[in-house]
């Protein structure tokens, strides 16, 4: 371990934990994952479809366990259950010691609900269920998707002691909501008389989708012909900055919410706050910092999920400072000025366009991966 790590920087000094999104068996059985945990201060993990698509397709290290299936009489579905079930519970053994170590704040894996019943609520809330008890740890986290009817599952799971990572947030009401959904789970399970202080909960904020989506219709606009130098100055000004801006008033939103007499009543009672996870922080402009996502955005009891290039680089050249709470006027003002109607963005509905392709985005992988692990059962089977 480096003391002079920026990863271990911002978490001894700052109070964010880094944890990483990527998961696969080779990175388990290569020793890899424990290195990251010792060398890279990785102390938490999130998967997704499209990771596990990247972990499972053409890697014969899953064969063994494909052709046990085959044999077992296994549809498609149970065999790929079976896949990513294992790796989850062997990460979530390697991160124990973090788990006991950090009283239960860190050490938490992540693993998605199938992504095509984000519009289902009984359903998410049955496998949100199925999922935790079938894999038995307690440092699991059942990723759910903060749509509108995601989050009634949210809160349900909370009631149960389920933990659970509500992902694909990109607007700050969204935020809200899903703050209060945990709130409200945890009223719920408190007033049956359960414990609730051994629920954790992360709100996944996105980060560099907002910027990308934002960047495009701004150089549109550029693209016109726009001879105005004021109104161009105007449009530059603001690629690259909405997202970090959109957390930051997140971030004062959770301060709000988490400082009120209703969370205080949970507090008391031993409840965790449920932190602000700053997800999808991988650059996508070259012309941008690699690491302006992590930079921008450290702050005390966050959360920053990272994928294993930007590991890399936050270790060689992170810039540690607590700089969330840093130019917040400024980040309001940014947001408002997008209504300008020189600029002329709709915010609210660039968030729920970003909602309905992030959807998308996990739907596709899954549904490939589970057309390509089709396609090896067969050809495995035929052998």
């Amino acid at each position: 371990m480096s003391a002079d790590n920026p990863i271990f920087q911002i978490e001894k000094q700052f109070g964010q934990s880094i944890w990483m999104d990527n998961l696969s068996r080779d990175l388990i059985q290569s020793g890899e994952l424990k290195e990251l945990i010792s060398n890279r201060g990785v102390c938490g993990i999130t998967s997704n479809p499209s990771i596990f698509e990247k972990a499972i397709v053409g890697n014969k290290t899953y064969d063994n366990d494909i052709e046990a299936g085959i044999r077992a009489g296994h549809s498609v579905e149970e065999i790929y259950e079976s896949l990513v079930f294992e790796d989850i519970r062997n990460a979530c053994d390697i991160f124990k010691p973090v788990y006991d170590e950090t009283q239960g704040l860190d050490g938490y894996v992540s693993i998605e609900v199938p992504p095509t019943i984000a519009h289902d609520t009984d359903v998410t809330i049955q496998e949100a269920r199925r999922y935790f008890q079938t894999l038995e740890r307690q440092n699991v986290m059942i990723k759910i998707p903060g749509t509108d009817k995601g989050l009634p599952a949210v809160e349900q799971a909370i009631s149960e002691g389920i933990n659970v990572n509500i992902t694909l947030l990109f607007s700050v009401d969204s935020y809200v909501e899903t703050a209060w959904a945990y709130i409200r789970g945890l009223e719920k399970r408190a007033a049956a008389g359960e414990d609730i202080s051994q629920i954790a909960s992360v709100a996944s904020f996105f980060l560099s989708r907002i910027d990308s989506k934002i960047d495009d219709a701004i150089d549109a606009k550029l693209k016109v012909g726009m001879d105005n130098l004021d109104v161009a100055a105007k449009l530059e000004a603001v690629k690259g900055k909405v997202a970090i801006a959109n957390a930051k008033v997140a971030y004062q939103q959770y301060k709000e919410i988490f400082s009120g007499d209703r969370w205080q009543a949970l507090a008391v009672k031993g409840a965790k706050v449920q932190r602000l996870l700053w997800a999808s922080t991988s650059t996508k402009n070259p012309a941008y910092s690699d690491v302006m996502y992590i930079d921008e955005l450290v702050g005390p009891d966050t959360v920053n999920t990272l994928p294993p290039q930007t590991i890399e680089a936050c270790a060689d050249h992170c810039d540690p400072a607590n700089r969330l709470e840093s130019n917040i006027a400024e980040a309001y003002q940014l947001l408002e000025s997008l209504k300008d109607p020189d600029i002329d963005i709709n915010l609210e509905r660039v968030m729920a366009e970003l909602l309905s392709e992030g959807i998308d985005k996990f739907v596709k992988p899954f549904e490939s991966l589970m057309s390509s692990l089709d396609g090896k059962v067969k050809t495995l089977a035929a052998v």
